[in-house]
């Protein structure tokens, strides 16, 4: 079970400790990268680090539980919209585009899980079967390609989430992939331009420098 989401019913001042605890995290995250010590989310949160480990064992259950919160606050109700519109692929699309922009505000929340990615698993339930369901009516709607299973869906979001680690954090340089997901999974191409190519961080760029264009003497030249 995962208990940065199956929680106990909390007193109300132990409910308000958490709610203190999740929101420094995501600001000392935020400001210090996903090495900040645990002692320090319990200073700007105003309590004892044995208050922080009465309720997060450790500092992955806090990072699930802060990340658990963020999709709940901003990709839920996006979902909620998306079941309800009758086109099903601008819903799917738009639900991923909420998740790569949750990815990308909180993108030291996840750098601190690297390598074990798999937790997430336990806060994305709920969001894997929203996409399924609406994967399932695009393509009896005729707009989403009918040979795309849930794994494929599953790969292509993994992929996506990986765009995060080649970006600074909080840009929006996750919409270019975005589209051309959209491109490959749509039964018709969208008539629009690929949005603008944002340049990887600079320390990203080892050996030969990544420009978005064919290298000189490559077999793409």
């Amino acid at each position: 079970m995962n208990l940065a989401v199956a929680r106990k019913p909390l007193r109300a001042d132990a409910a308000r400790n958490v709610d203190k605890i999740i929101t420094a995290a995501r600001e000392c995250f935020r400001d210090f990268g996903p090495d900040v010590p645990l002692q320090t989310i319990a200073a700007t949160a105003g309590v004892g680090p044995a208050t922080l480990f009465r309720n997060f064992a450790d500092k992955e259950e806090l990072v699930l539980a802060a990340l658990n919160r963020q999709l709940r606050l901003s990709v839920d109700p996006v979902i909620d919209d998306a079941l309800a519109d009758m086109d099903a692929a601008g819903g799917l699309l738009r639900v991923i585009e909420a998740i790569m922009a949750a990815a990308s505000d909180n993108a030291n929340l996840l750098g601190a899980v690297a390598g074990r990615r798999e937790l997430l698993t336990g806060i994305t339930g709920s969001l894997i079967d929203s996409i399924g369901v609406l994967l399932g009516r695009g393509q009896g709607q005729g707009t989403l390609r009918a040979d795309i299973s849930m794994t494929d869906m599953f790969r292509l979001l993994a992929m996506l989430i990986g765009v995060v680690d080649t970006m600074e954090p909080g840009s929006d340089a996750w919409r270019r992939p975005v589209a051309l997901i959209e491109d490959a999974i749509r039964t018709e191409r969208p008539h629009r331009p690929l949005p603008a190519q944002v340049p990887l961080p600079a320390s990203q760029l080892q050996g030969p420098q990544v420009t978005g264009q064919p290298l000189r003497g490559s077999r793409l030249s």
